[in-house]
């Protein structure tokens, strides 16, 4: 077992790590200060690795793998946690599925037996498949179907990726899920649900030298998998600006604006990532400042990151006032994009922007299913789980010239999609 230390800029996180015969990639957290244990398992399956005609099949996985196992009954895998006084909770993307339980510490073994069987005896027969069916087709009516401009992400999607699998949302599409057979399911379970796939993490109040020998008593004998296939799709660059219209049931036009970004991890990703933080990220951003309140163009704005493992997506997005229309809301916030190219940002607004990026770190490692989920990510998808406390170093190291060098690259009209949301009445 290799024992490291990460140099931490805001908080030191010491863990150990190592690796099961069957793959299985472990990380341990030793931390006294609250009696809780947080137990989570990162499989490194999104959507990305979904097939053309299954998509949604990860994300449903996410739904399914909560039905029990060959040893926990129907619906009882909530109940063991809720019982000892834990939570849990799960969530999928374009490139991975995480599931965790936060438990009194003194109930780890609790955990890595509830993730053993999810691992190695899940239950993946008719009768979940068909709950869960209802499930998701609930999910997806309440996120996009019946939410005004819910449709958004996956209109975007399917017009910023042409060949890649990140073309469709995670949620994926109920004729895939409905014409999937049993085999189907039991095939992608056993394809992607294998120790050589995911890292287990154990965070918190543990004993770092005893837990190894938990980890093996329940993970050991799950036999490894097959080799993980992996896309060897490459989305080409985009040939220009992609324009279009949606009408939809909203009052309100808006207006959509997604920009190709560079990979996760990649170092214009992090500076792209502030970019768009300094754009559109809460009440001080130059969107919401100027669009919304000095020209009062929109009633909302609001922006978000894909970070994707492959090439994603930075996606600003505004709601016009009323009696403004979608070409006015357009101009208006195509100003401050043409700013950020154009003027070097201050190092008065870029400190904040630092400070506001180390706060949500600090944030996000004052739990411990936060530090998990963080190990989980850095070992994942950067340069080993040494990264959980340096990432913060990339986003530091971010300078005014690196942000007008990537508003020139990537936020410019021929690497976009822009969407203009308009009411039905309005469709002739």
């Amino acid at each position: 077992m290799a024992a490291i230390t990460a140099g931490a800029q805001t908080r030191e996180i010491k863990f150990t790590e190592f690796d099961l015969p069957n793959g299985l990639h472990v990380i341990l957290h030793e931390d006294h200060s609250t009696p809780i244990v947080a137990v989570s398992v990162m499989y490194h399956v999104g959507s990305k690795d979904e097939a053309k005609d299954r998509r949604g099949f990860a994300h449903f996985f996410e739904h399914l793998l909560f039905e029990g196992s060959d040893n926990i009954g129907r619906g009882e895998f909530s109940k063991y946690v809720e019982k000892a006084g834990g939570v849990l909770n799960a969530n999928t993307n374009g490139d991975r599925t995480y599931y965790y339980e936060v438990l009194p510490s003194n109930q780890v073994e609790l955990g890595l037996w509830l993730e053993s069987e999810r691992m190695m005896h899940a239950r993946v027969e008719a009768k979940g498949i068909e709950t869960q069916r209802e499930v998701v087709k609930e999910e997806r009516r309440q996120r996009f179907e019946n939410q005004p401009y819910g449709s958004i992400l996956p209109e975007v999607l399917r017009r910023a990726y042409t060949e890649h699998p990140y073309q469709w949302p995670t949620i994926g599409f109920m004729e895939d899920l409905n014409a999937a057979s049993e085999k189907d399911y039991q095939t992608f379970y056993k394809t992607f649900y294998v120790p050589n796939n995911a890292v287990l993490v154990l965070a918190g109040d543990i004993d770092a030298k005893k837990a190894p020998d938990l980890v093996k008593k329940y993970f050991a004998a799950i036999p490894k998998g097959g080799t993980i296939p992996r896309t060897k799709i490459v989305e080409p660059p985009m040939k220009g600006e992609v324009r279009d219209v949606v009408y939809d049931r909203i009052q309100l036009p808006a207006v959509v604006e997604a920009y190709r970004i560079p990979a996760y991890g990649t170092k214009d990703f992090y500076a792209v990532d502030m970019l768009n933080r300094l754009l559109s990220n809460g009440n001080s951003s130059r969107l919401v400042k100027n669009v919304k309140d000095a020209e009062q163009k929109a009633v909302y704005v609001g922006s978000f990151s894909l970070p994707f493992e492959q090439p994603g997506l930075a996606i600003a997005f505004a709601i016009a006032n009323m009696g403004v229309s979608a070409d006015t809301l357009e101009a208006s916030m195509e100003r401050q994009f043409a700013l950020v190219r154009d003027t070097p940002v201050s190092a008065a607004e870029l400190d904040k922007l630092k400070a506001q990026v180390e706060t949500e770190f600090i944030s996000a490692n004052a739990r411990m299913s936060g530090i998990a989920e963080n190990l989980a990510s850095a070992y994942t998808f950067l340069d080993g789980t040494k990264q959980v406390d340096t990432e913060i170093e990339q986003y530091l190291a971010v300078t005014a010239a690196d942000l007008q060098r990537v508003a020139k690259q990537y936020f410019v009209p021929q690497n976009r999609v822009v969407l203009h949301y308009l009411p039905q009445s309005q469709k002739k």
